[in-house]
């Protein structure tokens, strides 16, 4: 008896350990993110509460999930979706705080919202192994789609579109790790196009669609934001501070202080560190993902779902809500946790592959 237990017993060590891991590089990188936000902000005399609150949001919404992916692995995500989707019905324009109105940053924050929803209900889905609650889960990150729609954001619609489309392929995926590379090459792609669009890299036909897509008034606040970041690559402007320094802030339309984009606002505000912390920190929640014990339909689809939110992030102001980081931090707790109960096999799934730790707790890689 006490021979057969102990295979069972290493691998929950091994998988404890791989677990701590990832947590503490998690610790590691968003102290460092904090720091590095009061060390230039000190510099420049910047304001780094902003980038503070999203930091504890984050934080705090993935402690928060770890907790609820435990003890409600189905009904903590499908409360979150119910949730996302109700606030953006309900307060489509998002509120960043008092006395700002700016329609730029809203659709983004919207978008987000909604695709949170899409991914908190679709990890329901995989999650319960009732045939008829799963239906309904995906009826409702259907809903999330058609909520898009109604509120006339194309990209929600887009991204909610690819986020469930994302989660049923994940039910025949065998291998996560390679699926995980995809929603990070997404986003290295968007960063990297935003970026060439802000320094005019781009051939001039496709110049003009974009800017007559993202208005010509984000693509001067994207080069104001390249600008800066040009000047001062090391500690850049000051966290807070593009506001004052960019001319775009002052023209007619509405204006919050920010370029909308978040790895250009970094790359302005705190220079390559900056940016080189954020995509740690995305890294970071891809690698969690990677070593978690959930089933890996429900790890993909909260990749996916968090890669279409820095996707959105990228091009918009989303990440300034804080409402958009809980809800990030939340969704990957929940998809890194480990549930008290075993959890059967994804319905739906390929024989083999539902669970992501197969063979002796180690996770498919």
């Amino acid at each position: 008896m006490g021979s057969r237990g102990r295979p069972s017993a290493v691998a929950a060590d091994e998988d404890g350990e791989r677990r701590d891991v990832s947590d503490a590089a998690g610790v590691a990188v968003l102290g460092v993110f904090a720091v590095w936000s009061l060390v230039t902000a000190a510099v420049h005399d910047g304001r780094p509460e902003g980038v503070l609150l999203a930091v504890l949001a984050l934080a705090a919404g993935y402690a928060a999930g770890r907790i609820l992916g435990v003890l409600l692995p189905v009904a903590a995500p499908c409360a979150g979706a119910l949730a996302g989707l109700t606030l953006a019905v309900a307060r489509p324009r998002l509120d960043p705080g008092p006395g700002i109105a700016a329609p730029l940053g809203h659709a983004g924050a919207t978008a987000a919202v909604l695709v949170l929803s899409t991914g908190a209900a679709c990890c329901a889905a995989w999650a319960t192994p009732v045939p008829a609650l799963r239906s309904a889960l995906r009826l409702l990150a259907a809903g999330s789609t058609a909520t898009g729609a109604l509120l006339g954001s194309g990209a929600a619609v887009l991204a909610c579109a690819a986020v469930l489309l994302c989660s049923l392929a994940a039910g025949r995926t065998t291998r996560r790790g390679p699926a995980l590379t995809v929603p990070a090459v997404a986003v290295a792609l968007t960063t990297g196009l935003v970026w060439a669009l802000a320094a005019d890299a781009l051939p001039g036909t496709l110049t003009r669609a974009l800017t007559d897509r993202l208005t010509p008034h984000r693509l001067d606040l994207w080069r104001d934001a390249l600008g800066m970041a040009r000047r001062e690559a090391g500690l850049g402007v000051g966290p807070g501070r593009f506001g004052e320094l960019s001319g775009a802030t002052a023209g007619p339309a509405p204006s919050d202080g920010r370029p909308h984009s978040a790895p250009l606002q970094l790359a302005a505000e705190q220079g390559v560190v900056g940016v080189l912390l954020l995509a740690a920190v995305f890294c970071w929640v891809l690698l969690a993902l990677w070593r978690a014990p959930r089933p890996t339909p429900v790890v993909l689809t909260a990749g996916a779902a968090l890669g279409a939110v820095a996707v959105v992030a990228a091009v918009g102001n989303a990440l300034s809500f804080t409402t958009v980081s809980v809800g990030a931090g939340l969704l990957a707790g929940l998809a890194t946790a480990r549930p008290l109960a075993e959890e059967p096999a994804a319905p739906g799934a390929r024989a083999g592959y539902g669970r992501n730790v197969p063979q002796g707790g180690r996770p498919a890689r």
